[in-house]
């Protein structure tokens, strides 16, 4: 009996200690009244992104309450005054209750906290940050002046012992409070040191690619992939856009390899597996680099396909499988889809039928402007190298412009070129070669495999020369 009773107690005394969902910030204002004030946050980028998440009133005495009793995800937050314009930030965790006193004409000289430790530590570091802007702000202007060699490398001796300074605060701090959101933000923004020296590869020969590849393998060792907070701040962005802009290489199965890693370590995580999958999935149907559409068809086939893109509703997921479907075809490394359309002479002419060691495949339309400019130019590129090259030019005609078409092709004297189109609207090559906007240019090579995509007169000849060189080499 006396043990069932103690049990009893104790499990009351947890369940009173536990702290409670959500947050309550008590603000005073010492110069601002009869306003509003607004709590937002990061979602991922920098200003100018923000989230509102919460409003208050600021009555007569200059008071607002912010209160929540909802789970809330932590991260850097905002209060945002009612011009939108002016804002200080705050470090807020789910369950914090919290005082400030502040005025709105000098946030940074008067801002202070009651009842978090946490924002009183953040406070300073801020003040560091700004000393800091000045300081570098002053070696800038230093460096302008400098005259010499040796002046110069004196202002370059002084940043790199600034930036020790601001690398040394924040490792003080990681060590001092170690699991504080703060500390999981400093060691997010941690770059990988190289270690400095020559470095060799197995066989004793210089590794010069030593740099890129301990930075790149090295690169996400502070970011903390399971703690959702992260997204409340204006890291997680940048960080992905220097990845795969800089550090990943423009291929494919590297991008996808590099996706399928980073969705793996924020699986589980709400906020930042869904970040992760849009982004990669947007920078992949976005990208200007070829190939990289089978990235956005490989993200949508094998993460939103499958129920992960648990965010969106059945109109917009449906909208990506679509777009998905109608890339699929027609990416790199496919047979291209085969194409049965009308010549000059009335004649049925199948793109299988074009033998040749490489096929130049252009849809294109005579009242295009860009067309008007870059199909003269291919041509000129074709009479000098191309054909040498065995290459030979399948140009689909879009559109229903057929005297403006002919005259063009006699103007231009295009007579070597294989002309086509589609008179009796019998072909979807639109929907198969992806046809929205022209010229669109592919590269075939002799088993009609498509080899190139997005190409242009200035491109298409680097292109040719990889892919023989890659056939050379057996690669290919």
């Amino acid at each position: 009996m006396k043990h069932t009773v103690f049990s009893l107690l104790f499990l009351l005394l947890a369940i009173g200690t536990k702290a409670a969902d959500g947050y309550k910030i008590r603000i005073k204002f010492s110069d601002y009244k009869d306003s509003m004030i607004y709590l937002a946050h990061y979602f991922g980028k920098p200003l100018p992104t923000i989230y509102k998440a919460d409003s208050a009133k600021v009555d007569k005495n200059g008071i607002a309450v912010l209160s929540s009793k909802d789970t809330t995800l932590g991260g850097i937050y905002m209060i945002l005054f009612e011009d939108k314009t002016r804002y200080f930030e705050i470090l807020l965790n789910n369950g914090d209750n919290f005082s400030i006193n502040v005025s709105s004409r000098d946030i940074t000289g008067t801002l202070q906290f009651a009842g978090s430790a946490e924002n009183e530590r953040f406070t300073k570091y801020m003040n560091f940050l700004g000393d800091f802007g000045k300081k570098n702000q002053a070696l800038e202007s230093e460096l302008a002046k400098a005259k010499t060699k040796t002046d110069t490398v004196a202002v370059y001796e002084k940043g790199k012992k600034l930036g020790k300074e601001l690398t040394n605060y924040r490792t003080d701090y990681t060590k001092q409070y170690p699991n504080t959101l703060l500390t999981k933000i400093f060691n997010a923004l941690k770059v990988p040191e190289v270690p400095a020296g020559t470095h060799y590869m197995p066989d004793g020969t210089v590794d010069s690619a030593f740099g890129y590849n301990y930075y790149k393998s090295h690169y996400w060792d502070g970011f903390d992939f399971t703690d959702d907070r992260l997204i409340h701040t204006p890291l997680y962005d940048t960080r992905l856009d220097e990845y795969f802009n800089k550090l990943v290489l423009p291929l494919p199965d590297s991008v996808e390899k590099e996706a399928d890693i980073l969705l793996a370590k924020t699986r589980g995580r709400k906020e930042l597996f869904k970040y992760t999958l849009h982004w990669v999935t947007q920078w992949a149907q976005n990208s200007k680099v070829m190939g990289m559409d089978e990235v956005f068809v490989y993200m949508v086939e094998n993460y939103h396909m499958k129920g992960d893109a648990y965010w969106m509703d059945n109109e917009t997921l449906k909208k990506y499988v679509d777009r998905a479907q109608k890339v699929a075809p027609n990416v790199i490394g496919n047979i291209a889809p085969e194409l049965s359309l009308v010549g000059l002479d009335g004649k049925d002419i199948k793109l299988s039928s074009v033998n040749s060691k490489y096929t130049l495949l252009i849809f294109w339309s005579p009242d295009c402007g860009h067309c008007q400019t870059e199909i003269p130019k291919i041509d000129s590129v074709y009479k000098a190298s191309l054909k040498d090259k065995g290459v030979k030019i399948f140009a689909v005609k879009v559109g229903d412009e057929d005297k403006l078409w002919k005259d063009f092709l006699e103007k231009h004297k295009l007579k070597d070129w294989i002309h086509v189109h589609n008179p009796n609207h019998t072909s979807n090559y639109k929907a198969d070669y992806d046809v929205y906007g022209t010229p669109s240019v592919y590269l075939l090579d002799e088993k009609k495999i498509i080899r190139g995509k997005k190409l242009d007169h200035e491109n298409v000849i680097t292109l040719l020369d990889i892919l023989e060189k890659k056939k050379k080499e057996g690669k290919l």
